[in-house]
């Protein structure tokens, strides 16, 4: 690990999304035609990373509603 780090490769695991991924799920998300657990399995991806990539864009929190 110190050699990697001395050579500037150590930072951490890659993200789930591209940049340009995350626009287009904040944007779908936004559109309000599409639940959080939809988006997640069209990106194949946790419901938690899509919540953070909402969090990260500045949205409020994803309300939930119970049956």
């Amino acid at each position: 690990m110190k050699v990697a780090k001395a050579k500037g490769r150590l930072r951490g695991k890659a993200p789930k999304l591209s940049a340009a991924q995350e626009t287009h799920l904040v944007g779908l998300y936004r559109a309000g035609q599409h639940t959080t657990a939809e988006l997640a399995e069209l990106f194949s991806v946790g419901r938690s990373t899509v919540y953070r990539a909402i969090q990260r864009a500045g949205e409020p929190r994803v309300a939930r509603s119970r049956p």
